[in-house]
């Protein structure tokens, strides 16, 4: 089994989301990106979208972003926007 990934969704003004993960899914402006455990070391901007990330527990968080940055490194994914709102954990 992959080691999982520590995620964190950060908007302006406060954290919208953070735990492990066994992927996540967002749109940059090239197109959607999917980040699975060990991936290479990744910065990009993000277009706004529903980020979705499959949570190690089973359930998955669907994020809403305006925009922003995704960088990914050693495992950890960090999510930037001004605004974020958790849509749902189902």
């Amino acid at each position: 089994m992959a080691d999982p990934l520590t995620v964190e969704v950060v908007a302006a003004d406060h954290v919208v989301w953070e735990g492990e993960a066994n992927s996540v899914i967002a749109r940059t402006t090239e197109g959607d990106i999917g980040i699975l455990s060990r991936h290479e070391p990744f910065l990009a901007a993000l277009v706004p979208c529903t980020a979705k990330v499959e949570c190690t527990d089973g359930t998955t968080a669907h994020i809403k972003l305006d925009g922003g940055f995704i960088s990914v490194e050693e495992n950890h994914v960090s999510l930037l926007s001004q605004h974020g709102e958790l849509l749902s954990t189902a």
